[in-house]
């Protein structure tokens, strides 16, 4: 544990992102040393004995550098989760797939004790509804993701857990490993999704939502997430018998909430009105797969931001939501009450947000406009399905 007299040193890779800084900063505080690796250096400001080693988790050579002297890796790195990254899929292979194979390979000749992979809950999820599911459903086949990102990150895990057990190279012992399944991160400051959907929100494009609103997801506090990270590497020690050794944990905050209720106070309290519009989940699914039809052609000349895949289109339309019992009991999981508050802060404090409401009877008008358009271009497609 933390109490001996030689520090503990950990490694994130993809220490540079929101999650892996805020990973850091916390183990950190509790006196680790910590390193980062990362292909691009870290935005914010790190403590200055938080050592950053660039370096592409694809490169073996680059990787061994990392590990060597390490007591315990969280593999975070990975690439192709949303929007169009979703579309590049040699990298999404190489990141997600060669990039946890090299990171396995470094641990065992480098006498790495303890990984901890940052996978998804899409390992298991594929569209079906998932209700208070819990650690021993099957990983979904993987030709049935959608997605590249989800059918590498499966791989993966697969791969990490596979791993566990493996003799240690040099050294007597072996190397303890589990998976981490996260729903989605959010928190003030998160990179990916969140700027995405406020800008969604600010250009009028977020005017109706989709599925029943009965339908229930479930979401993570990136502050929930680290505690949950921290706990897993205290459990693949030998102080408490390597419990977590070999096992997956699904990871939440543990309140399944319908998708669009839970960004409401972001909406509203960036003083924009709530869509009242709701539309069919196969409608929107059908535009998706226009979507990502278009950028299949013209993609390679055009990198366009999709507005939704299909992927997105089911995480956030479709119940699926997990049992934390198995975190509880094995990591001593407790996730903590929170709420977007803090989030709606972070964008006020950098100038998003409006003042004014436009007229209702514009609004009603633009929305009639725009689902219009959004049927004309989907039946302008039909015949072709057809022919």
């Amino acid at each position: 544990g933390m109490g001996n007299a030689r520090k503990e040193t950990f490694l994130i890779t993809g220490g540079s992102g929101y999650f892996g800084n805020r990973l850091a900063l916390s183990l950190h505080k509790k006196g680790a040393k910590v390193i980062l690796f990362d292909i691009i250096p870290p935005s914010q400001e790190l403590p200055e004995d938080v050592v950053f080693v660039q370096g592409d988790i694809r490169e073996y050579p680059d990787v061994e550098k990392a590990v060597t002297g390490v007591d315990c890796v969280f593999h975070i790195a990975s690439y192709g989760m949303s929007g169009r990254e979703q579309l590049n899929r040699q990298l999404i292979e190489a990141v997600n797939v060669q990039g946890t194979q090299n990171i396995l390979k470094a641990c065992v000749e480098h006498g790495v004790s303890r990984l901890i992979y940052t996978s998804t809950f899409n390992v298991v999820f594929g569209g079906q509804v998932i209700e208070n599911g819990d650690e021993s459903l099957p990983y979904l086949p993987l030709h049935l993701h959608p997605d590249h990102y989800s059918r590498t990150k499966s791989m993966a895990d697969m791969a990490v857990l596979k791993a566990n057990a493996t003799v240690l190279k040099g050294r007597s012992g072996l190397l303890n490993t589990c998976t981490l399944r996260p729903a989605g991160i959010y928190g003030p400051g998160e990179q990916r999704h969140l700027p995405r959907i406020v800008d969604y929100i600010e250009k009028g494009i977020f005017r109706f939502v989709y599925g029943k609103p009965s339908s229930l997801v479930e979401f993570v506090h990136v502050d929930n997430l680290v505690s949950a990270h921290v706990l897993a590497a205290e459990a693949l020690t030998p102080e408490k018998q390597h419990r977590a050794a070999g096992q997956a944990y699904f990871i939440s905050d543990g309140r399944p909430v319908n998708n669009f209720e839970f960004f409401r106070p972001l909406v509203e309290g960036l003083g924009y009105p709530f869509p009242t519009l709701r539309l069919p989940i196969s409608l929107i699914y059908f535009f998706a797969f226009l979507t990502e039809m278009i950028h299949h052609l013209i993609g390679p000349f055009y990198n366009f931001q999709p507005l939704l895949t299909r992927t997105e289109v089911y995480k956030t339309g479709v119940t699926h939501y997990f049992s934390m019992a198995k975190a509880k009991a094995e990591l001593s999981y407790e996730p903590r009450d929170y709420n977007l508050d803090e989030v709606v802060q972070w964008f006020r404090s950098r100038g998003h947000g409006k003042k004014c409401h436009r007229s209702f009877l514009s609004r009603l008008l633009l929305n009639i406009l725009f689902v219009s358009a959004l049927v004309a271009v989907s039946l302008s497609f039909l015949p072709v399905v057809g022919s």
